[in-house]
């Protein structure tokens, strides 16, 4: 392992820099070079992301490399729940998470996705607390805080009022 320069930022998101340059010929000059790039904005964050996952299931599992192109699809309505894998409340949640994903998996526009914040970071995304549930519909991708109930009927009744692909699929399928 060779040793590295980061710099962190603190504040709302702790955000982190990585010293892109060679470390050998590190100097004073490239050093502020570095951190007069990260205070102008030129460079970028380093944010933590797991290696994109195939997604097979009705579950979507969500990293910091894909969460932009699925919660931020403007065709699509996404419900996240990003947790800690160490989170009790998280684990109670699991099953139920998945039997919601499993409930809507013919709904191709409508996505439940899971999001392990403690290995996955996305910029401008501040979680506090596990589980934390957001809702990412396809008119407002802002991230509006779920705080209804936590148990499956508690979900669907959520989508059923929220979701316009949940809505759109319901009544086609009540038509038949």
């Amino acid at each position: 392992m060779t040793p590295s320069i980061r710099l962190l930022s603190p504040g709302e998101e702790m955000r982190k820099f990585a010293y892109e340059g060679d470390i050998n010929s590190f100097t004073t000059e490239s050093l502020k070079a570095f951190i007069d790039d990260v205070t102008s904005g030129k460079l970028k964050a380093h944010l933590k992301s797991e290696p994109i996952p195939e997604n097979s299931g009705p579950l979507t599992v969500l990293v910091g490399d894909n969460w932009a192109d699925i919660v931020m699809d403007t065709n699509k309505d996404v419900l996240v729940k990003y947790y800690a894998p160490w989170c009790g409340h998280c684990k109670k949640l699991a099953p139920i998470w998945d039997e919601l994903a499993e409930s809507v998996k013919d709904m191709d526009n409508l996505v439940i996705a899971k999001f392990d914040a403690t290995l996955n970071e996305v910029d401008g995304l501040a979680i506090r607390g596990y589980p934390t549930l957001k809702w990412y519909p396809k008119g407002d991708k802002s991230g509006q805080d779920y705080d209804g109930g936590r148990e499956l009927p508690d979900f669907v009744k959520f989508l059923a009022e929220s979701s316009d692909v949940y809505k759109a699929t319901k009544s086609s399928h009540d038509e038949l």
